[in-house]
């Protein structure tokens, strides 16, 4: 519309048709690059809402939960078993819940404090690193034994290959790693997780009515893991507990029988 109101307007006013070819020239060129400039920002501004979308998409499903401790409902329910994170106030609860971290560094096991399975009740993280202490009574009238499993839910850029787990059970320490990429053997001093999916499955045995067992759960990267290397950089892992009668597969064994 621009281009042929100042060529008719030219026209009329005697300044000749080569001005006017000029100016319809002109103003051709600007509505073009106009045009262009529009579908830039057309095409940016749709890449930028693409990419909050897939942001947004991977902040629920990676950064949304947190490290959790369940209860197997039957163990609750026909044992009497209960768990709580407060000594005192004992508060039962059939899940617990850590406070997570946004980021975590890698770290070496030498920097976690000596006393972190008595340091307190609850969350206790650090900078670095991941820490809940809880504990488990038998309000029962029978002894029993029970499984607990720590699950790993999802990871990113292998970061499981220099994840540590460090486990305490009324005292008594156990570290669990990933075997060694290279070598296939466990890393030194710890144990190796039971499975792909799963880093720690014990049984306790014998748990008698009125017993309490205490837990603290300390998660890390280990900085002098062989495998702890700049490629997992920005990766993430997810992992929750479970505290189960039986475990999965010696229940699908009893079902079979």
């Amino acid at each position: 519309m621009y281009k042929y109101k100042n060529y008719d307007k030219i026209k009329r006013e005697g300044k000749g048709v080569d001005m006017a070819k000029n100016v319809v020239v002109k103003a051709e060129k600007v509505y073009g690059r106009k045009k262009k400039y529009s579908s830039i920002k057309l095409i940016l501004s749709i890449s930028i809402l693409v990419l909050a979308l897939v942001f947004i998409v991977l902040g629920v499903i990676y950064k949304g939960g947190k490290f959790t401790i369940t209860l197997d409902k039957r163990l609750s329910s026909e044992s009497g078993i209960v768990i709580y994170e407060d000594s005192e106030i004992k508060e039962s609860k059939r899940k617990l819940s850590a406070r997570d971290l946004e980021f975590m560094d890698n770290i070496s096991i030498d920097w976690i404090p000596k006393n972190i399975d008595t340091e307190s009740n609850g969350s206790h993280n650090g900078e670095n690193y991941i820490a809940y202490t809880f504990y488990i009574e038998n309000e029962g009238e029978e002894a029993i034994n029970y499984w607990y499993s720590i699950i790993i839910d999802d990871v990113i850029k292998n970061v499981d290959e220099a994840a540590r787990v460090m486990v305490y059970l009324n005292g008594d320490r156990r570290v669990y790693a990933k075997v060694n990429s290279y070598t296939n053997e466990p890393e030194k001093d710890t144990l190796p997780f039971y499975s792909k999916d799963e880093a720690v499955l014990e049984q306790r045995k014998d748990f008698k009515p009125g017993n309490i067992d205490k837990f603290t759960i300390v998660i890390w990267l280990e900085g002098d893991d062989p495998d702890c290397i700049d490629n997992i950089l920005g990766g993430e892992i997810k992992m929750h507990m479970e505290i189960r009668e039986e475990h999965k597969e010696e229940s699908k064994n009893n079902e079979k029988e």
